[in-house]
């Protein structure tokens, strides 16, 4: 498609330190161009947050441009020809026009740098993002038709898709993170071309990939996003737990099939995320990515009856243990990695409260288990209700109503969230007469389950029962 080249209309939107940027350079000589998801986002009418630049500038003629300008600078991204800088409050990124490639056995790009704006924008992902705006002039270079596929809300990309998947293999992912994020539809041969390379992924970086998982499913369209990575054979590399829900399925063992369930569940848990201001603000990753592997631990708990009925005895420990290998798999961090696998193992545990109802302990040791993932897991067990049955989707919420209200009243007597055995370490040993050691955790953990089956109790009844508990158990 030929290059096209015109005004971009709305400048005001365009922050005024890349106009100043775009000067400096001119002045000095060389090229500057806004490139990329800026220039994208100014036709989707959104903020641009991130200003990246190109230019024919090396680094170091970069840096003797912006030199008395940018009030900093850092040269962490210099080997890649990377720039970054901030100028008042805004950061910015100036990049020398380069290419880069893949070997076929590395995980780091080896990378040239090039000597023009349409070259460069040959190399980029896709052609929402292969446009740039001239600077100071502001005139739009859009060489592979950017703007139509951005309204056609199509991605493809500016030459062969296999070789672009080549130069760089995290590009498919990327599809599949633009596909959640701006709801767009990939292109015939952008998805044969994923299919085809999927494995190629796996060169990647464990920690590039996670980064654009979790872009994807924090994006607007997480169900598109994840189903494209299944399709396409890319979650069977880097998150093959997902693909494993696609259970068989015959006319003698019928179940719901799992994978759909999940992806429905993903799509309910961020409609119950709050606002910025709530409990759980939108988008919460670990709430959807729960929603997503919530039942990773189905298909190695399946098993048959003697009637046809399907079970998945302990499904959530089993799943928890699965989710905690891939995110540990894909370098989360701990406190995320025990938030996401907590949920899982936790989501099952409501049923049965509307059939049998449960003890106040029984409700303490909820919120107990919990902790600091309640919020979460209220929005998860709701989501988890994906049955056309009104009735049972009925009363599923409704005794959901009662637990929640139950909690709040316990909380407001008792302060649930804050619930600690009557006396602490110190006095255990006080009464006891015992030093530091493991007899201490045993007497914690007597009283804590003490304080969750019968409430408060006293100082004085805790020391009670705490000394009788001693002279049975020591």
């Amino acid at each position: 498609m030929g290059g096209t080249m015109t005004q971009l209309p709305d400048i005001d939107a365009i922050h005024p330190a890349a106009l100043d940027l775009g000067r400096r350079f001119a002045d000095a000589g060389h090229e500057l161009s806004l490139v990329g998801g800026p220039v994208r986002d100014l036709f989707l009418g959104r903020p641009a947050l991130d200003l990246d630049f190109t230019t024919d500038a090396t680094p170091d003629q970069t840096l003797g441009v912006v030199a008395g300008w940018a009030d900093a600078v850092w040269e962490i991204g210099r080997d890649f020809g990377t720039i970054g800088m901030r100028r008042g409050d805004v950061q910015l990124e100036v990049t020398t026009y380069r290419a880069e490639a893949y070997d076929a056995d590395s995980r780091k790009p080896q990378v040239a740098f090039g000597t023009s704006l349409e070259d460069d924008l040959f190399r980029r992902d896709f052609t929402i993002n292969a446009m740039a705006l001239r600077l100071p002039g502001l005139e739009l270079v859009d060489p592979h038709g950017g703007v139509k596929d951005l309204h056609a809300r199509v991605l493809r990309t500016p030459g062969a898709p296999e070789d672009s998947f080549s130069d760089d293999p995290l590009r498919m992912m990327r599809a599949a993170r633009f596909a959640s994020q701006l709801d767009v539809e990939v292109a015939p041969e952008v998805r044969e071309a994923m299919t085809d390379m999927a494995e190629r992924i796996a060169i990647v970086s464990a920690e590039r990939v996670r980064d654009e998982l979790v872009k994807l499913i924090c994006g607007r369209r997480p169900r598109q996003g994840v189903d494209l990575l299944v399709g396409t054979g890319l979650a069977a590399v880097v998150l093959p737990e997902v693909p494993a829900l696609q259970l068989e399925r015959d006319e003698h063992h019928r179940h719901k099939d799992v994978y759909q369930h999940s992806l429905t569940v993903l799509e309910q848990a961020a409609e119950l995320e709050s606002g910025p201001d709530g409990p759980v603000p939108a988008p919460d990753f670990a709430l959807r990515f729960a929603a997503l592997m919530h039942d990773v631990g189905k298909p190695a708990t399946r098993r048959f009856g003697a009637d046809g009925a399907v079970s998945f005895r302990h499904h959530e420990v089993v799943g928890a243990k699965l989710t905690a290998k891939r995110m540990r798999a894909l370098r989360f961090d701990n406190d995320t990695i025990r938030t996401v696998s907590r949920l899982v193992e936790l989501h099952m545990r409501f049923y049965g409260y509307g059939d049998a109802g449960w003890t106040d302990s029984a409700v303490r040791r909820y919120v107990r288990d919990a902790g600091e993932c309640l919020e979460r897991l209220h929005r998860l067990t709701r989501a988890d209700v994906t049955s056309r049955n009104r009735r049972k989707v009925a009363r599923l919420s409704a005794a959901y109503d009662d637990l929640e209200q139950r909690i709040a009243e316990l909380s407001a007597r008792e302060e649930l969230d804050a619930v600690r055995p009557e006396l602490d370490g110190q006095q255990i040993m006080a009464v006891l007469g015992v030093p530091p050691g493991p007899v201490v955790g045993q007497a914690y953990r007597f009283l804590l389950d003490l304080r969750l089956d019968e409430g408060e109790l006293g100082p004085e009844e805790a020391e009670r029962r705490l000394r009788a508990w001693a002279a049975d158990a020591l």
